[in-house]
């Protein structure tokens, strides 16, 4: 995935998640810290501005997104791996984080596990995930909303893992980790005109840009023309929400 098409679409949201999600995690200076699931370095700059890149590790599996947080931060330990595999003994981490990373994963709980596992006893895995519940408050409610009543799409990203209220606390029990405090963690983002929204779903990021891509040229019309009509003229923000999980291995 090209990092940059990625931050012009979804970085416009994860990158402000960045702080909030630091802060409910509760990291500061002292911590070293993973960032499981870096992706081009949102939570990662955050970490190293907080803690020192000395203090931070972080692991992605996309060669692209491990080069773009390597070119951000030249000095930074960050190593291609999965959440399931991750390349370092138990125990060397005081705190272990993903943000927007477990619906991703190809087994949440094992990549719960494993950021368990390089935590200290006592130590911190925290992570979080959109709210994609039937009435969500992710990014991207509104796209799917839209292309939902078309008849484009049956679920849009409901079933995403860990999306709904109370299922990512459920999978960190399952990985053996309590949760000692769960939250809602939120941003607004601002948008000049809805041609600024809408033209980062035409760069092909992810399963959206790929479901938009194999629209037909007059569905795509009236998807775009369907969306338009739920956003003012000019100016506005979106809001957007993620679950959080904080918690502390068994």
């Amino acid at each position: 995935m090209d990092p940059d098409a990625y931050e012009r679409f979804m970085g416009r949201f994860s990158t402000p998640l960045a702080p909030g999600f630091a802060d409910f995690a509760g990291l500061g200076t002292g911590q070293r810290t993973i960032d499981v699931g870096c992706g081009p370095g949102a939570l990662t700059t955050v970490l190293v501005d907080r803690l020192g890149v000395r203090s931070v590790a972080a692991v992605d599996p996309s060669p692209q997104f491990l080069a773009a947080v390597k070119a951000r931060h030249p000095k930074l330990l960050a190593r291609l791996a999965t959440a399931e595999a991750l390349p370092f003994e138990d125990a060397q981490f005081d705190a272990a984080v993903a943000q927007l990373v477990v619906h991703f994963m190809a087994d949440p709980v094992a990549g719960l596990r494993e950021m368990a596992r390089v935590s200290r006893p006592g130590g911190i895995v925290a992570a979080c995930v959109w709210d994609h519940g039937q009435n969500g408050r992710g990014p991207l409610a509104v796209f799917w909303q839209a292309a939902q009543e078309l008849e484009l799409v049956v679920e849009g990203e409901t079933s995403r893992t860990g999306a709904t209220k109370g299922e990512l606390a459920e999978l960190f029990a399952r990985a053996g980790i309590r949760a000692t405090e769960v939250a809602m963690v939120s941003v607004d983002v601002r948008f000049g005109g809805f041609e600024e929204w809408w033209n980062p779903f035409l760069l092909g990021v992810g399963s959206v840009g790929t479901f938009v891509a194999r629209l037909s040229s007059d569905a795509r019309a009236e998807l775009r023309a369907r969306c338009s009509a739920k956003f003012p003229t000019g100016a506005f923000t979106v809001p957007a929400a993620a679950w959080a999980v904080r918690g502390t291995p068994d």
